[in-house]
């Protein structure tokens, strides 16, 4: 892993007082925190609430020793540094690069760093408290899974389940030997480890490689997306098992979708899903889409760049119903020469889809990381870059300084 300089930081952001919440006919944006580095570069994962109604996250890289960080912040905008990783160096046996966390139910979280750990360097499995306290649970080796980056899900088993982005043991994978495909795996809170299924099982990779994270749906299963493979190599929805039994609901072919990043399923009950493609759909700007059960597919909106590009992260439904989501770029911010600094956007159920907020880098640049909605009723999220940090020098994107970022 490379470490990034403070110039790579990210902007974390509180982004909307939500009308559909609380009754406003207004929706104000509110910038936090900008990062600077030492408190944290690139928060790319998103973020959770914990029982104390603080909202807590990750930084990819920064922090004390430049590896990345869990943080809380307050709703006020106070942040505190929780964890700084890789205090013993490389090869970093508390890991580095961690994305997302889930509250579990004993009022802890767990998360995944994409690397480090005791073994190989393939990345582990932590356990942390809010006051900070870090305990390792798996050191993945590569054959049980490698580059875990997708956030965790506690299952009603009480068990987590994850991906991981590569490793694995599959034959038929055309990555180097030792990469692998990626896997689903369970792990206990104790931290045993169970590896359910390895992609690129057949040869071709119809059932896709490259997972994304999981949900667990009403009925038990568990749902997700990969990133590649399939029929026509754009990516796929999945439905595993908690036994590892997987099938491939639909395989996307670019003009319905491609690379797709995670699902949500409806709040209603009703056996459907929701999610964003990056790429691909009718202009090639990416999609946000409904599928059912049965693998029936249906583009809800499709991108062309000027309400919003590159769609990376999966969407949230507010308690109004209505989809929340960002663009990574795209919109009609005039500073981002280049397609935009990326957009906020809301998608009623059978509705148009309305541009929320225009990102123009001094608030924030490439939110790579969806919007999630807090028991306050606001949405919270964060930016890759952007800020106003006058820490970041040397950085660029978009021709423009990029900025530390922050909530």
């Amino acid at each position: 892993m490379t470490k990034l300089g403070p110039c790579k930081t990210v902007l974390l952001l509180c982004a909307f007082c939500a009308a559909t919440a609380i009754g406003s006919p207004a929706q104000t944006f509110k910038t936090l925190v900008s990062f600077n580095g030492t408190n944290g570069v690139l928060p790319e994962s998103s973020l959770v609430q914990g029982i104390d109604g603080n909202v807590y996250g990750t930084t990819y890289n920064g922090g004390a020793y430049g590896y990345g960080t869990v943080f809380k912040i307050t709703a006020g905008g106070v942040l505190t540094t929780l964890h700084s990783f890789c205090a013993e160096n490389l090869p970093c046996p508390d890991g580095y690069g961690p994305g997302g966390l889930v509250l579990a139910a004993d009022g802890n979280f767990y998360g995944t760093t994409a690397g480090g750990g005791a073994s190989t360097g393939r990345g582990t499995v932590f356990e942390i408290t809010a006051g900070g306290m870090l305990t390792t649970l798996h050191n993945f080796v590569g054959t049980d899974g490698s580059v875990p980056s997708a956030p965790l899900v506690q299952a009603t088993d009480g068990n987590f389940y994850g991906t991981t982005n590569e490793g694995g043991v599959s034959e038929f994978c055309s990555l180097p030997p030792g990469v692998g495909c990626g896997t689903v795996f369970k792990i206990a809170a104790g931290g045993m480890l169970t590896t359910l299924y390895n992609f690129c099982d057949q040869t071709g990779c119809p059932d896709g490689y490259g997972p994304g994270g999981l949900m667990q749906a009403t009925g038990g299963n568990f749902y997700g997306t990969t990133y590649n493979g399939g029929a026509s190599s754009y990516g796929t929805v999945f439905r595993v098992t908690v036994a590892g039994s997987l099938t491939t609901l639909h395989s996307f072919d670019g003009t319905d979708g491609a690379i797709p990043t995670g699902l949500v399923q409806s709040t209603d009950g009703s056996p459907e899903f929701y999610g964003p493609a990056e790429e691909g759909g009718i202009y090639g700007h990416g999609t946000v889409f409904k599928i059912g059960t049965g693998g029936v597919l249906t583009a809800l909106h499709n991108f062309n760049s000027t309400d919003g590009d590159f769609p990376t992260a999966r969407v949230t439904q507010a308690t109004s119903g209505t989809l929340w989501g960002t663009t990574g770029s795209g919109g009609t911010s005039s500073i981002c020469g280049d397609g935009g600094c990326g957009t906020i956007f809301k998608l009623p159920s059978g509705g148009a889809l309305t541009t929320v907020h225009n990102f123009n880098s001094t608030d924030g640049d490439f939110p790579t990381v969806g919007v999630v909605q807090a028991t306050d009723g606001n949405f919270y999220g964060t930016t890759s870059y952007g800020g106003t940090s006058t820490n970041c020098g040397g950085g660029l994107r978009h021709g423009l300084q990029s900025g530390c970022g922050g909530p």
